[in-house]
């Protein structure tokens, strides 16, 4: 199938009419403006990259199993680690969208002065050609009416050829000669205009086509480009995964070697206190300062003594200081009076 051109197919019928090219104009003005939006995408990603990179910086940074121990201290500290890493390669992805952005602004700066010396030579020559073909059409409209007025003076002489009045046919035949002559003249501005015109519309239509495929050119560029750019962009996300998913997998490994029972045996030859446990402790009487048996405790009631008994009569024989005792009682004191 034959590729088909903005050279063939943005012409119009009539000279003056600019609605090809004012379509390809449009055509060139979108396409601009998704440069810029992709570009200004391109930089609000990056911001966000950033952004993201600089917060999992300060989040690796904080405490995270600082009183952990042995296998599993080393996976938390491998987790920090590769956790830094991966927020320095965000940061370095923001980057690398900052310098793809760039490139797309600096290439949409290079069509943008392309353009603008095609447009303005363009614009000149619409300009040019508008107002060449206005005095073209003024010009045949005043041939045209000197033509009437040539025939129609013409037409009065031959009307009058039998007059006998000299003087009225010489002024008729004088007014033919005018307007033939005016007519003339007007035929020669006319010719003039028309070779003039003629000369503008192929230089015109030179520069048109030399437009056209200046425009058609960056438009394969400019499409070219956004494709890879976006590619490029889809392949920087698809690594940046890639190496995420690497650094994390360091983190995996680690915690493969994380070992429950030596982080258990670690803690222990680290902190052990001891391997005996305290000793029972027993019971001491406070009155008699032995120390109770080594078996339990018994459930009867503890000791109490027997109530002593009525205070002895001193109003019995006993005056002089007879001793008195209850051998009933053996806990009871010898009382003398």
């Amino acid at each position: 199938m034959k590729n088909l051109h903005l050279k063939d197919f943005f012409w119009n019928s009539d000279l003056t009419c600019t609605n090809g090219y004012d379509a390809i104009i449009q055509y060139l003005n979108d396409g601009k403006r998704t440069c810029k939006e992709v570009e200004d995408f391109m930089k609000a990603r990056a911001s966000i990259e950033e952004k993201y990179a600089k917060d999992l910086l300060g989040l690796s940074k904080k405490v995270c199993g600082h009183n952990e121990m042995n296998t599993l201290k080393r996976s938390l500290d491998i987790f920090k680690l590769q956790t830094e890493q991966v927020s320095l390669s965000h940061l370095q992805l923001a980057q690398n969208m900052k310098e793809e952005a760039k490139k797309l602004e600096e290439f949409r700066e290079k069509q943008k002065e392309v353009r603008k010396k095609v447009e303005q030579c363009m614009d000149a020559l619409h300009k040019q050609k508008s107002s060449q073909f206005k005095r073209t059409m003024d010009s045949k409209k005043t041939y045209e009416q000197k033509c009437r007025d040539k025939e129609e003076a013409e037409q009065n002489v031959n009307r009058n050829t039998n007059t006998n009045n000299t003087k009225h046919m010489e002024k008729l035949y004088s007014k033919a000669q005018q307007a033939k002559q005016y007519a003339e003249e007007a035929d020669k501005t006319y010719q003039q205009n028309v070779s003039t015109l003629g000369k503008l519309r192929e230089e015109w239509l030179k520069e048109h086509v030399k437009a056209c495929e200046v425009f058609e050119k960056q438009s394969i560029e400019r499409i070219n480009v956004l494709r890879n750019t976006v590619w490029t962009h889809l392949n920087q996300l698809s690594q940046q995964c890639v190496t995420t998913d690497e650094l994390y997998e360091e983190v995996r490994k680690s915690l493969e070697q994380c070992d429950i029972q030596e982080d258990i045996e670690h803690f222990i030859n680290l902190r052990r206190t001891g391997d005996k446990p305290p000793a029972t402790v027993m019971y001491e009487n406070f009155y008699n300062g032995q120390k109770s048996p080594t078996e339990a405790p018994s459930s009867r009631p503890p000791f109490m003594p027997i109530r002593r008994g009525p205070l002895p009569d001193p109003t019995n024989n006993n005056r002089d200081g007879a001793q008195l005792s209850l051998d009933s009682d053996a806990c009871y004191s010898v009382i003398q009076y």
